[in-house]
């Protein structure tokens, strides 16, 4: 009698995790198959305004011709205390760049990303002092997801290069030149300048794909030694299913400073799916399918307070990373060239 009560509990049991596995797969698949063609513009239109004239102002498109020599993508979701002394920081680099040489051209574009404190007032203080050539809002209305702000930037900027970089000012915009630097080395080494049809003076370097990664990599060993052991832990486990979603090659796909050619821009951002904090993986997978050269670069960074990044962050990345690997693999998710 006891064996037979046992017998059935065990049934039961597996009968329960059988339900809850293949709940969880057409979850997955259900899901996956409605983002197939997230890839498309969110609802909020783009729209730059004037603070001066109160005029609309052009909105650019990746696909048009580039109008700046690099475009600044700032993403901010309630960065009203952090953002302006980043910023600040950012026009004074810039700025200092632009008096050096005259050739150097510039644009800094900030996405509100449906921010419910006082950021879209700051964003906009700083395109009344730096004119609307120079500094542009987009506002997202309400929160997408740090994705999703970064790449409507990308998608609507000037730049032969594009840089996304962090609201907090984590990493200093001045090691936007190693990145920089990289990509021009990259460029000269692939086409070899002076020795092909590459080197005529139409040739452009926002005309070739590459993508410079900044990396925190070169920190993780004293990282591993100050943090707690459980959070040691999930970053180990994060980095091996990124490793087993995306394959190898970059070992810091999270760090939020990365430059990107024109042409590389326009072929990533108009295929990213993911919205939130997972998209730099997906970056990294798209990079490898278009044959994209991808360059790591180790980059200065430091904590600033106020991360949205918590605990409660982790298994919404592992979910995404879930579904990115299956909408890839089954087709449901294609990519356009």
């Amino acid at each position: 009698m006891e064996f037979v009560i046992v017998w059935t509990m065990v049934e039961l049991l597996f009968a329960l995790i059988l339900i809850v596995a293949l709940g969880f797969v057409s979850a997955v698949f259900f899901e996956a198959y409605r983002r197939k063609n997230n890839h498309a513009h969110v609802e909020a239109p783009a729209i730059f305004e004037d603070p001066k004239s109160l005029k609309q102002v052009r909105c650019p498109s990746i696909f048009d011709p580039a109008e700046k020599y690099i475009s600044l993508i700032v993403p901010a979701f309630n960065e009203e205390l952090r953002l302006p002394g980043a910023l600040e920081e950012t026009m004074n680099y810039l700025q200092q760049r632009a008096t050096k040489d005259k050739s150097f051209s510039y644009e800094v574009v900030i996405v509100d990303d449906g921010s419910v404190d006082e950021t879209k007032r700051v964003a906009f203080e700083f395109v009344k002092k730096y004119s609307v050539d120079n500094v542009r809002v987009i506002l997202l209305g309400k929160n997408h997801g740090k994705g999703e702000a970064i790449r409507k930037g990308m998608l609507h900027s000037r730049g032969e290069l594009l840089l996304m970089m962090d609201a907090d000012g984590a990493t200093k915009v001045k090691d936007a030149e190693k990145l920089e630097n990289q990509i021009h080395a990259a460029a000269k080494e692939e086409f070899k300048f002076g020795d092909s049809p590459a080197s005529n003076s139409s040739f452009r370097i926002s005309d070739i794909p590459i993508a410079a990664f900044g990396s925190r990599a070169h920190l993780e060993e004293k990282a591993l030694a100050t943090r707690k052991w459980y959070r040691n832990f999930l970053m180990k486990g994060f980095h091996l299913v990124v490793l087993l979603a995306a394959g190898p090659g970059v070992r810091d796909t999270q760090c939020g400073f990365k430059m990107f050619t024109r042409a590389a821009a326009r072929k990533l951002f108009t295929n990213i799916r993911l919205n939130r904090w997972c998209f730099d993986v997906e970056l990294v997978y798209l990079c490898k399918w278009f044959r994209i050269r991808m360059i790591e670069i180790s980059v200065n960074w430091s904590e600033i307070p106020g991360s949205k990044v918590n605990l409660l962050s982790i298994p919404n990345m592992l979910w995404e990373l879930v579904l990115m690997s299956v909408g890839y693999r089954t087709g449901m998710w294609q990519i356009h060239s």
